[in-house]
């Protein structure tokens, strides 16, 4: 998948109060793996109830909302990303009632909990894909009464092909073929086919579809009435089948799907695992996620901030931004980037920013500690809800691993959380034996880990929470403030932008220079002289960012970032 490059005509200032969750205008996200995170009770896989036990944690870094990734009864042959019973919290992870007071624990803390969800594909061992394969189709009815023969899209003939998708025929006694998403385990739901050929292929938005789209609201609503405050969508754009450029009938499903679950529950948030607003945000998500892609050597933008390398494991020959060596300009990055956050404006909803996520290798094993500090700079002040992966404010590094429950080559992002040194397995598990751990933790003697990176004030734990607490602290920072840039030369490495806030009453100009040379850039006469500078890296005092100030020029020096405040 490559970015979709689209402008649009006008730039509208959004209003964050129009038709979105009102929590959104402030939210800082954490993303947790549960079965890395923390253990409560020394078998060694993370919990819920070592969430619970860290939300003092997340809430003292500056974050006050959860992304949490699959926590249903799963067989794990894809991580949980094959769901057996959307309603039940995976055993290893505890109970339902677990899951509640993981909900009203983060509530009393001001924290919102977005669960993930996967509406595209089950596991094979779902009790509708169990009873859909009966032969009889009579027999294809669960306990209460209802009809999911359809649930699934089935051939008609064991002989079939899947007319291009994916497909598997001779595992069950019905006579057809069904359709796959990704794994062999997991079975595509039926959302229908844009323009059905066969009589097997449904259309979108008929009656099984919608049977389908029901069957996935009862899923949300059962989630959101007992303390969810929304949901993270695994692969959003991928329901409808054969669907048209634009994705038309996929957009058109998620319209039906919020028609319905909006006026129930409004303040519930959905971002989308999609990677175009323009297509998301009709849809009708209030966030889609900027992902890291890079196909065949050609990276998208975000790629090029921290990834543009075909060794990710090295720092050298790497092209990305925030490489100090890279000699790589923002600009290619704002071509592919500012027409896709306007396209967010015009919906006025959000196009969000990762610092990594479980799908993605991390970057600390190629970019230095300081490097990541200019990095999470611009990440942290940058329109849209931040998205921090755990443990990228320590610096965890990416191991490369045997694959785990389907990660393949994204196993060695999803390792154990570093908390202390001096505790058995870093803090993650009481476990008795290393061998017990979901994933071994890193044993590398300068290993990071949560408890020396708060204890040295220079660390990058330190400077993550510095910009969580301004972001906070500060309207012109907030997900829907205005986003304009001030310069960005193709032939330089200095990135200038000024955040306003939604009612204009404060404006802030975040500049930054990840290179090796100083470089002097122009900047709005508000901020010449006399500004007052709110964060610095890479100067000797602050004053001196003052001093440097001539005219409507800042001199940057190399590997700088600051936040000013015009006088």
């Amino acid at each position: 998948m490559t970015d979709s490059i689209r402008h649009t005509q006008t730039h509208t200032r959004p209003d964050a109060s129009a038709a979105r969750p009102s929590w959104l205008a402030e939210a800082r996200f954490y993303e947790i793996y549960p079965q890395s995170f923390a253990d409560s009770n020394g078998d060694g896989i993370g919990d819920i109830q070592g969430i619970i036990g860290k939300l003092d944690y997340i809430q003292d870094l500056g974050c006050n909302a959860l992304w949490i990734n699959p926590c249903f009864d799963s067989p794990f042959k894809d991580a949980g990303y094959d769901v057996r019973d959307y309603t039940r919290v995976a055993q290893r992870y505890g109970t339902n009632d677990d899951l509640a007071a993981l909900f009203a624990a983060a509530h009393e803390r001001g924290i919102h909990v977005l669960l993930d969800l996967v509406p595209g594909h089950t596991s094979e061992e779902h009790a509708w894909f169990r009873t859909s394969c009966r032969p009889a189709p009579a027999a294809r009815t669960l306990g209460n009464g209802e009809n999911v023969s359809e649930r699934y899209i089935w051939t008609d003939s064991w002989i079939a092909g899947g007319d291009g998708l994916p497909f598997i025929g001779g595992e069950t006694e019905r006579d057809g073929t069904y359709i796959l998403n990704f794994f062999k385990c997991q079975p595509a739901l039926n959302y229908g086919f844009a323009h059905p050929k066969y009589p097997w292929q449904k259309p979108a938005l008929g009656p099984d579809a919608l049977a389908t789209c029901e069957a996935l609201l009862d899923v949300m609503r059962f989630w959101l009435s007992r303390g969810a405050d929304g949901f993270r969508v695994d692969m959003a754009d991928s329901l409808v089948k054969h669907d048209d450029d634009g994705k038309l009938f996929t957009i058109r499903t998620w319209q039906y799907l919020f028609s319905k679950i909006r006026p129930e529950f409004p303040e519930a948030a959905f971002v989308s695992e999609w990677g175009r607003p323009y297509e998301s945000m009709q849809a009708g998500f209030d966030m889609d996620f900027y992902l890291d892609w890079r196909w065949d050597g050609n990276p998208n933008g975000y790629n090029m901030l921290l990834r543009n390398t075909d060794t990710p494991l090295v720092h050298e020959n790497d092209a990305s931004y925030f490489n100090a060596d890279s000699g790589a300009s923002i600009k290619p990055f704002l071509d592919q980037y500012l027409p896709q956050l306007r396209d967010a404006e015009q919906a006025r909803g959000l196009f969000d920013l990762i610092t990594c996520n479980h799908d993605t290798l991390r970057t600390a094993q190629r970019l230095t500690e300081h490097e990541l500090q200019v990095a999470y700079g611009m990440l942290f002040t940058m329109p849209g809800c931040p998205f921090l992966y755990y443990g990228d404010e320590i610096g965890m590094r990416y191991r490369p691993l045997p694959t785990k429950e389907g990660g393949y080559v994204r196993t060695g992002s999803r390792t154990p959380m570093q908390w202390d040194a001096a505790a058995p397995n870093l803090g993650f598990s009481a476990a008795a034996s290393a061998e017990a751990l979901y994933l071994p933790v890193d044993s590398a003697a300068e290993a990071p880990t949560v408890a020396e990176s708060i204890a040295r004030p220079d660390s990058l734990w330190h400077w993550v929470q510095l910009m969580l607490k301004l972001r906070a602290e500060h309207p012109a920072l907030g997900s829907y403030a205005s986003f304009d840039v001030t310069a960005a030369p193709a032939d330089g490495r200095a990135f200038a932008y000024v955040r306003s806030a939604v009612d204009a009453a404060e404006s802030l100009l975040i500049a930054m220079n990840p290179g090796r040379n100083s470089e002097i850039i122009d900047v709005p006469e508000a901020y010449a002289v006399g500004a007052v500078p709110l964060v610095t890296l890479g100067w000797e005092s602050a004053a001196d960012v003052c001093t440097t100030a001539s005219g409507a020029t800042l001199l940057l020096p190399p590997q700088s970032f600051v936040i000013l405040k015009a006088a």
